[in-house]
């Protein structure tokens, strides 16, 4: 195959910042492909009750990688298009495009995160099912909203600020709706799990409280700084590894902890189940 024609960002061509966030986008494509494939293979590597967050962590893998494929490629093609170092405004239009497919992962794969970890919390009472519903309906809100404000631009990709910053304070309310149906379900279930599983759910929940954070900061910054949005496009793909490939790790490790606690390594049953 003739490749010569193959165009691959370097810091000659394209500018360190742009190959360096393309290569961080590359990188998450991977990463998430790979998260995709362990927890599918892993899905009886842990305890019984786990194993249904094992498929929802191959789903979100599966979901995000494919999107950060389109991501990456598009990323690339534009670098191509540019014909040396983007400007400023160019890189600004480029990270309002691939916006939309971040919006679009997003639906899909946080709903599926929360999920996890309300099951991680052990919800089974009624009460557990309306906070879930809580926390599904905000997020459903603040990705919906939060969309409809990054669509804020007029003519020319010329983002409309106050437009822009109503609806992020609008999104704002659906992100709160989630903290509080995770603080509720801190209290009111999470007790009563087993340690390892009260670890697991204060991680995940200290990544949607802090790290998710990363992704509204990013959604002011462009609209009101000159920040160049290479730097937001690093920052967005380093969030999107910790929050769907770490989460999925940490609810293996907790998973696979209280397996080994219930059946000796050595046994059949245990070859049985990781086999």
């Amino acid at each position: 195959m003739d490749t010569s024609t193959v165009f691959l960002p370097t810091a000659a061509t394209s500018g360190l910042l742009a190959t360096m966030a393309w290569y961080s986008m590359v990188v998450s494509m991977f990463s998430l492909l790979a998260s995709f494939l362990f927890s599918a293979q892993t899905r009886t590597h842990v305890a019984p009750e786990h194993n249904t967050s094992r498929v929802l962590t191959a789903c979100i893998g599966l979901v995000a990688g494919i999107s950060y494929y389109f991501i990456q490629d598009y990323y690339r093609s534009f670098l191509a298009t540019t014909g040396g170092v983007p400007t400023y405004a160019e890189s600004k239009d480029a990270f309002l495009a691939i916006g939309q497919l971040r919006y679009m992962d997003w639906t899909i794969t946080t709903p599926l995160l929360l999920i996890k970890m309300f099951m991680m919390a052990g919800v089974r009472k009624s009460r557990g099912y309306r906070l879930l519903a809580i926390a599904l309906l905000g997020d459903v809100w603040m990705i919906v909203t939060g969309y409809i404000g990054d669509q804020q631009v007029a003519a020319g990709n010329e983002i409309l600020v106050g437009p822009r910053l109503v609806w992020g304070a609008v999104s704002t309310i659906g992100y709160l709706a989630v903290v509080y149906a995770l603080f509720r379900v801190w209290k009111e279930n999470v007790p009563g799990r087993q340690p390892v599983e009260q670890r697991a759910f204060r991680y995940i929940a200290l990544t949607v409280v802090t790290l998710w954070g990363v992704y509204p900061i990013g959604y002011i910054l462009i609209a009101v700084t000159g920040m160049n949005p290479d730097v937001l496009q690093i920052a967005f793909s380093v969030a999107d590894i910790i929050n769907k490939v770490g989460v999925g790790i940490v609810v293996y490790l907790a998973g696979s902890t209280m397996l080994t606690q219930r059946i000796d390594i050595q046994s059949r049953e245990y070859a049985m189940n990781v086999g």
